[in-house]
């Protein structure tokens, strides 16, 4: 089924969609990542310093992972309300979240300064932008997906995905250059704020470009349909798009729970954990590790769209099995490398595990907007992917430092990967490929797909 919703915008208009949302992911990515290399490198020192060294950074991951916590609230609450009224409100939104918590970061006193409060009021900023982040992703993802066509909707989509490595890439840059200038101690007493308060000018740059853009058709056509529905029916006979979510498309969320499994436990110990065992086990300098994430993440940045062109030639599934499968191999060697102490040595680790997550992470965005109707598919997305980050990207650092302290050493750290590996190769193979689907008519996971008239028919019911 053609629709003139899904007809490709001009190339003008496409490219500055998704250099909007670009731009937004960068910056909430920025905001998020750079408190995962603050907590690796100076917040255990900053608002945990009566603890062990190593127990103080598992603290301070303890509030990292807290951010997680908050990401399915808000999946839901954004999820809800962007597919009631619309993605680019709930972006502009999640992008003041996150910045106005990043910059209070910036501001906020330290142990020495306030005691306890310190690391309470660290976790409260931590939640609002977990909370933020969880509403950003489907969105921004969303916006993209559905302005483009099926042909290349891989490749489109897979631009808000850079945004991760951007923020990565921009948060451990300005880290890096603020411990190249500064002394330690110039960095652990103020120069540690300098990267949180920039946050505000970021998202002044942020808000000016998402403001421009305009909502998707898709999204309008389907809102246009659901206000025609309610004027034909009683009141309170449109569902929830949680409630649609769940009664449509729930085996849906679960394999797109289980997609995440690998990629995001992987990512996390590749470039948040990565600083402390590169420190404390094979004794490299917190300025080589981060420059190895800094260089390595350009080279991820570059590879994301790449996989999600190839999406578009081979298929969602085939390209996210190859990430997925890598990823599991590669991680005996990745630690091998490490260990020998060279920078070149840590910088094949870190980028080759990078290429290989970003197999994963490109074909994403597309491959889980495919997979829900229009009015739920916001819901849809986000929940799928920010309730498996709890289990996922949550505890990484956390489980891997906790496994390093027991055991001393990288095999169980390995297994560990490998297992979320084993769950996210079943994940996708027990999906169905989506690489064609037209987004406008997407049919309920629950819906014959065989008798296509019969199913447009109640798609347009839940859409």
């Amino acid at each position: 089924m053609s629709s003139s919703a899904t007809a490709p915008p001009p190339p003008a208009s496409l490219k500055r969609i998704v250099t909007a949302s670009l731009i937004g992911t960068t910056i909430e990515w920025y905001d998020f990542f750079l408190y995962g290399s603050a907590a690796a490198l100076v917040f255990n020192q900053l608002f945990f310093p009566d603890s062990d060294p190593l127990v103080g950074t598992l603290l301070s991951f303890l509030t990292y992972a807290v951010g997680f916590a908050a990401r399915p609230l808000g999946a839901l609450v954004f999820g809800h309300y962007g597919d009631r009224l619309g993605r680019k409100k709930l972006l502009v939104l999640s992008l003041l979240l996150m910045g106005g918590a990043t910059f209070a970061i910036g501001l906020l006193p330290t142990h020495a300064s306030i005691g306890t409060a310190a690391p309470v009021l660290l976790t409260v900023l931590r939640l609002v932008q977990g909370f933020a982040l969880g509403g950003e992703w489907g969105g921004a993802v969303l916006l993209v997906s559905e302005h483009g066509d099926a042909r290349r909707r891989g490749f489109w989509a897979s631009w808000p995905q850079t945004g991760a490595p951007a923020g990565q890439l921009l948060a451990t840059g300005v880290l890096s250059l603020l411990t190249a200038l500064l002394s330690d101690a110039a960095f652990g007493s103020w120069g540690w704020r300098v990267p949180f308060l920039l946050s505000g000018v970021l998202v002044i740059v942020g808000l000016w470009i998402r403001l421009s853009v305009d909502e998707s058709p898709v999204f309008k056509q389907a809102l246009a349909q659901a206000a025609a529905r309610k004027a034909d029916r009683a009141p309170g006979a449109e569902s929830l798009p949680l409630v649609s979510v769940l009664r449509h498309h729930w085996r849906d969320v679960l394999i797109a729970m289980g997609a995440r499994m690998a990629e995001n436990i992987s990512y996390y110990v590749i470039t948040a954990f990565i600083l402390v065992y590169a420190t404390t086990s094979a004794g490299v300098s917190k300025q080589t590790a981060l420059n190895a994430v800094l260089m390595a993440s350009a080279v991820h940045f570059v590879v994301i769209p790449a996989w999600g062109a190839l999406s578009d030639r081979i298929g969602r599934r085939p390209v996210y099995l190859i990430g997925a499968v890598g990823v599991g191999l590669w991680m005996f060697p990745f630690f091998s490398l490490i260990d020998t102490g060279g920078f070149g040595n840590l910088l094949l680790a870190v980028t080759v595990g990078l290429v290989l997550h970003g197999a994963m992470y490109a074909p994403q965005a597309a491959f889980f907007s495919e997979m829900f109707a229009t009015r739920m598919r916001y819901s849809g997305a986000s929940i799928g992917a920010q309730f498996a980050s709890v289990a996922a990207g949550a505890p990484a650092p956390l489980i891997a430092t906790a496994l390093l302290a027991e055991y001393g050493g990288s095999t169980p750290i390995a297994l560990y990967v490998i297992a979320a590996v084993v769950l996210t190769v079943v994940a996708v193979v027990v999906a169905e490929e989506t690489r064609h689907r037209d987004l406008a008519d997407v049919v309920p996971a629950t819906e014959p797909r065989a008798d296509r008239t019969s199913a447009t028919v109640e798609d347009v019911r839940s859409v």
